[in-house]
């Protein structure tokens, strides 16, 4: 038997004990040492789903999944899982977009259980080993650092432009640390939190401040005059978070649209963006290679992933780690099953 945590419904997480996974064709057997929680549980945490998703049954969330192998010849060895099993046959497929398969099995979404578990099953072939200079929490981020260089990849960012990012939670975070090894050196950030304006100013933005809300406070308001972006990043997922990128982009800019908007739809003024005439790009998951580069580039220390890490708490913590998620305490959440004892 194990402990799962499994979302009921919106707000609802639930500890329940259960049989331990059957491992299919293919498969290896995982013991889970830790879950990073993203902005995708979130939404699933605060709404029942996300954008045509919906929870239906009770749901293991967690895609950002360290583990160890647990059966095998490669027993003992840890692996960061690519959450994403895209059939590999479609013509989004064969067209090099596996990315984007209208039929895969991801990890934590719809049918397919994620990781807030103490064992697991996945496709061996998913499997990238960890290098032991990567810790086991950290070792959960990976996942996010390899969607935040697919994000400065559909940026086309290169040396001497200058670049914003609009919401500094941890895929804000890892986008700018990407566009610093990306030779990026004018990066400008900003967010509604004042601890998340601080973080992006460690990790390397220039130029920060402090986003307008709908409070009175004078300390807050617009981005500073005669600011402008040739590439903005968008990782916030609200409205004020894509007016203000449509604000700061320059005239036949460049904005990645990386948050995930709830309600599943995103609105902004047309006129501003049509007569700047700039392009947008959305960016969904990362490539294949993505999580290789993200294991080579925090290996090295190019990229401090346990900067980001603000809470490590146990499984039978999940439903307090969501609170705090949605509450948006600290930055980054990683659940560490077993941890306890």
């Amino acid at each position: 038997m194990q402990l799962v945590a499994r979302l009921h419904g919106p707000g609802d997480v639930r500890i329940h004990e259960e049989p331990l996974p059957t491992t299919g064709p293919a498969e290896v057997a995982l013991r889970v040492i830790s879950v990073g929680l993203c902005g995708s549980d979130l939404h699933w945490y605060t709404d029942g789903a996300i954008g045509e998703a919906r929870v239906d049954r009770p749901l293991i969330l967690g895609h950002e999944i360290a583990a160890v192998i647990d059966d095998g010849p490669r027993r003992g060895t840890r692996v960061v899982l690519d959450p994403a099993d895209p059939c590999g046959d479609c013509a989004i497929c064969r067209g090099g977009h596996e990315e984007l398969c209208p039929v895969m099995r991801f990890a934590g979404h719809g049918p397919t259980d994620g990781g807030l578990r103490a064992f697991m099953s996945w496709p061996e072939r998913l499997l990238h080993p960890v290098p032991e200079s990567i810790g086991d929490a950290e070792a959960s981020l990976l996942e996010a650092l390899g969607v935040a260089i697919h994000a400065v990849d559909l940026g086309a960012v290169v040396a001497g432009m200058r670049v914003a990012v609009v919401g500094c939670g941890p895929i804000g975070l890892l986008v700018v640390g990407a566009l610093r090894v990306a030779g990026i050196d004018d990066i400008m950030a900003t967010d509604l939190l004042p601890h998340r304006v601080e973080a992006a100013r460690r990790a390397g933005a220039g130029r920060v401040w402090l986003a307008a809300d709908q409070s009175d406070d004078p300390t807050r308001g617009r981005e500073p005059p005669g600011l402008e972006a040739d590439v903005v990043f968008e990782c916030a997922g609200d409205e004020a978070a894509v007016e203000a990128a449509i604000r700061i982009a320059a005239p036949a800019g460049r904005i990645v649209l990386v948050g995930i908007p709830g309600g599943d739809r995103t609105t902004f003024t047309a006129s501003v963006a049509r007569r700047k005439g700039l392009t947008l790009v959305l960016c969904r998951r990362m490539t294949a290679a993505d999580l290789d580069r993200a294991i080579v580039l925090a290996a090295a220390g190019r990229i401090d992933l346990s900067a980001l890490i603000t809470h490590r708490v146990d499984l039978e913590q999940a439903p307090e780690a969501f609170a705090a998620l949605a509450a948006r305490r600290g930055l980054k959440i990683v659940v560490q099953p077993g941890r306890g004892g």
